[in-house]
């Protein structure tokens, strides 16, 4: 069941833009029966600010749980005002869908952890069902003329249900973009995927398929050529007589938040006092989520080489890690929790005094004023996932090291790593490379801190959320 919010613009000129990801950018919550919603701010929601001007934004996607029909009518008047349109899923197909096919086989075969896959087929059924409350969703309210922009790996069907249902209506100019947030793996790898043909052939009903690196549209089209015998260019598919378009779309954030941040008092108040907290120190900062694509256990192994390589860091050296919780009532998680708790103690155990201890650990989500805070105090900031689609992170401690410019120190893993001149790559499987680059980056020199600064700061400055969002849309606006 769908509430259908989306409004007309016919009569205001602008070209209507639709869209569609597994959840509302919206926070719901409930003070007395009465329902407020909060707008959140992220990655995709800052890439439309730059195409306010020239179209109008709906947003299609799920409110996070079930509700009954009273709290329905209440929160579909709620998400009006935000331009959003809630689909609803029963709470037994959510799970499914989310937890059991998106995350469970989807999530670690394009991060490479074929080991965690799990197929059921009960999870793609739900699946299928999801997508199709998707499209039954957007079929009455989507017009011809509108762009449908479709977001990540929990909708991959939707693209093909979506037009068949238009088709069969006559609305046969809408344009519909499908963009991927996450790897897309190689071929030899997808191929294992149980049902990797209905995965292809429901994107490529899209008419521009977006990713973040030129190797994963590469990925994509090797697979269309290998499972599906279809021909394909650099930058293209031909399929059931259509040219569907690929394309590398590298998103970005909203630097400027950074920027303001820094100048509030909060902030500047917090950074003085991490500053004398961890006077005569140099501090190393993490932030991820605890997931096993991020190479939480590969940092500190890392960190416990660097320790006992170079001992003259010790008691001057300290890592600062957040790790935001993710997923802890899945096993795969509660191991790797696990893990590296037992590697924070064994670490902190060998190199520690009274005095001095080198990992500080977070187990928690940290407010945005105290995470630039932490970004801005840092000297260096280390990222070793294992895969990663981007990995914003990296993006955000350039953003808040204007005045200390600090050495970013990025696995050749992450997606930023194909764009990111002035960042030291790793390899993050190993510990001994990554200590070495460490050492390297604690010692550089002012002069090529501020060079390799330049470059990062030039590239995030530019390559923003909203430059992403623009050129994605325009692209889309432009494929016949």
């Amino acid at each position: 069941m769908v509430s259908t919010n989306i409004t007309d613009d016919e009569q205001s000129g602008l070209t209507r833009l639709i869209v569609v990801s597994n959840r509302l950018p919206v926070t719901l919550s409930n003070d007395n029966n009465k329902w407020s919603s909060k707008l959140s701010s992220g990655g995709v929601v800052s890439a439309l600010s730059g195409l306010k001007r020239e179209m109008s934004f709906n947003w299609v996607g799920w409110p996070g749980k079930d509700f009954g029909e009273e709290d329905r009518k209440q929160i579909d008047s709620l998400l009006k005002k935000d331009s959003c349109s809630a689909v609803y899923l029963d709470d037994t197909t959510a799970e499914l869908y989310y937890n059991g096919m998106a995350n469970s086989l989807l999530w670690p075969l394009f991060h490479y952890h074929s080991r965690e896959m799990v197929f059921e087929e009960e999870a793609w059924e739900a699946y299928k069902r999801a997508n199709q409350a998707f499209a039954d969703a957007l079929v009455s309210v989507v017009q011809d003329g509108d762009l449908v922009w479709i977001h990540d790996y929990h909708l991959m069907l939707l693209p093909r249900q979506l037009r068949q249902m238009l088709d069969a209506r006559g609305k046969r100019s809408v344009k519909i973009g499908w963009f991927l947030h996450t790897p897309f793996p190689s071929s030899e790898l997808y191929r294992s995927l149980p049902v990797r043909r209905e995965i292809l052939e429901g994107v490529l009903s899209a008419d521009l398929l977006g990713f973040h690196t030129h190797d994963y549209a590469r990925h994509f089209l090797s697979s269309c050529t290998r499972i599906l015998g279809l021909p394909t260019s650099s930058n293209a598919v031909e399929t059931e007589g259509r040219t569907v378009q690929v394309g590398a779309f590298p998103i970005g954030i909203d630097p400027d938040i950074f920027t303001k941040a820094l100048e509030t008092d909060t902030v500047k108040q917090r950074l003085g006092e991490l500053e004398r907290r961890f006077e005569g120190m140099q501090v190393i900062v993490g932030v991820d989520r605890l997931d096993y694509i991020k190479g939480l256990p590969q940092k500190l192994l890392a960190l416990e080489e660097f320790l006992s390589t170079y001992p003259e860091h010790v008691g001057k050296v300290v890592l600062v890690q957040v790790a935001v919780p993710s997923r802890g009532d899945v096993e795969e998680y509660k191991q790797l929790i696990a893990n590296v708790d037992e590697l924070v103690g064994r670490i902190n155990g060998r190199f520690g005094t009274i005095e001095y201890t080198p990992i500080h650990f977070l187990h928690k989500s940290v407010v945005f004023t105290e995470l630039v805070a932490l970004y801005a105090l840092a000297d260096v900031c280390l990222v070793t996932s294992t895969r990663d689609g981007m990995n914003l992170v990296s993006y955000e401690y350039v953003a808040a090291q204007q005045k200390r410019h600090g050495v970013l120190v990025l696995s050749e893993f992450a997606g930023a790593a194909q764009s990111f001149d002035g960042a030291l790559l790793i390899n993050s499987w190993n510990s001994e490379e990554v200590a070495a680059v460490l050492h390297q980056a604690l010692g550089m020199s002012a002069k090529q801190r501020e060079q390799n600064f330049n470059m990062l700061y030039r590239y995030v400055t530019t390559y923003t959320a909203a430059h992403w969002g623009i050129t994605f849309v325009s692209e889309l606006k432009r494929v016949s």
